[in-house]
């Protein structure tokens, strides 16, 4: 290939590339490595940060009090997750393959919470559930309780906040598995002789376990971050990892330390995304 013709080919794909190159660069690829310098970095004896590497950072999150705000964020991602699946299957089944004219409207109702910032919508489950809420003011009215009843601040209302902001995202990509369904193969399995649950279990289910996988991980890994949910109605008794990177930054101006939890969650986050390519995922479905 000549150097004019050389020139023509890659003058138009730098043009095109180049800004997003640039943006990934600027915004991504850059802050990330700063993160990673930082968390190798040292803290002098005015808690300011100096560039004297060291792997104590990461040693010092093997903490027995960090070790268990570690399990705890688990059990609660983990729990979040289950109830997501449980909630949002027979949901996204019903609308994936429904004929009802009201498909789009419900389809509609998963997207609409995007349009409202979490933060805010949060407060208002907090307002809720408050001692002087909405729903202690029912339960009163009712005569089901004598007084104001403490729904606030446990793992209990955490979760319930969890579901609330991840569940869309377990929802989306099971639509998209679910949607795929080849109408012939449970066709197919009715004339053979299977029950609903047979069909479910034998040919539902195993197509779609792909979305099970990835809205899991989407709901997993935002569930080890939220720390704005954990700290608005957990009141600081059931803390996610996210929580401790903010107090890393903040109060405890230990910004290593902070850096260096943020990678170790950046690894577990690329570390699930590797093991759904390797179980034979479709990226599409993680937004990748």
């Amino acid at each position: 290939m000549s150097r004019r013709k050389w020139k023509s080919s890659i003058v138009p794909s730098a043009i095109m590339i180049g800004p997003v190159v640039l943006w990934l660069g600027f915004f991504i690829i850059i802050p990330l490595l700063y993160v990673f310098i930082m968390s190798f970095c040292s803290l002098d004896s005015h808690y300011n940060v100096v560039f004297k590497f060291t792997v104590s950072n990461y040693q010092g999150l093997l903490d027995s009090n960090y070790i268990h705000i570690y399990v705890q964020s688990l059990i609660i991602a983990l729990i979040t997750t289950i109830i997501c699946i449980g909630l949002a299957y027979p949901f996204t089944f019903y609308i994936a393959r429904s004929q009802s004219k009201y498909k789009k409207l419900l389809y509609m109702l998963v997207i609409i919470p995007f349009w409202t910032n979490s933060l805010i919508r949060i407060y208002g489950w907090r307002t809720f559930l408050g001692t002087n809420g909405w729903l202690n003011h029912i339960l009163q009215y009712l005569h089901v309780t004598n007084g104001s009843i403490e729904f606030l601040f446990n793992r209990g209302t955490t979760i319930l906040g969890m579901v609330y902001c991840l569940f869309p995202f377990m929802v989306l990509p099971l639509y998209t598995s679910i949607e795929k369904l080849d109408v012939n193969l449970l066709e197919a399995s009715s004339d053979l002789g299977a029950k609903k649950y047979q069909t479910f279990l034998t040919v539902i289910f195993p197509l779609t376990v792909s979305g099970i996988f990835s809205g899991s991980i989407m709901v997993f890994i935002p569930s080890l971050g939220y720390f704005f949910v954990a700290n608005i109605l957990g009141g600081g008794n059931s803390d996610v990892i996210g929580n401790l990177i903010q107090r890393q930054f903040q109060s405890g101006n230990n910004w290593p330390l902070g850096a260096a939890l943020s990678i170790i969650l950046i690894a577990i986050t690329l570390l699930l995304v590797k093991l759904y390519q390797k179980c034979g995922g479709d990226m599409e479905n993680l937004g990748v």
